[in-house]
């Protein structure tokens, strides 16, 4: 089990989905986002959200990801944050809010 205090390090934040691409080199299907994260900048993010989300809706959409994690790259991304999501058998359904919020707004 963890405690507060390694749950606390956890930087969890809102952003809003400004681009979305097919990343081609991925071995999983992904898409390719640039994530708006109001004062933290853009931010870039391979995500396996392919099975339920089109490319066109996801622009505009917020989501939630985290942003302190170390860079990883996949294929030619370097995917920059963690979008979270709920892992079905239909595929990865994003976190959302319930009401548009600030990007960069901390979740706790």
């Amino acid at each position: 089990m963890i405690t507060i205090e390694d749950f606390n390090e956890i930087d969890i934040r809102v952003g809003t989905i400004i681009e979305a691409s097919i990343n081609k080199g991925a071995k999983k299907k992904a898409y390719k986002l640039k994530i708006d994260f109001g004062p933290l900048g853009i931010k870039t993010s391979s995500a396996q959200i392919t099975d339920l989300y089109k490319e066109e809706n996801l622009i505009g959409k917020q989501i939630i990801a985290v942003v302190n994690l170390k860079p990883i790259h996949i294929s030619e991304v370097t995917s920059e944050v963690l979008v979270l999501g709920v892992v079905t058998n239909n595929g990865v359904v994003l976190l959302n809010l319930d009401s548009k919020v600030e990007n960069g707004l901390k979740i706790s």
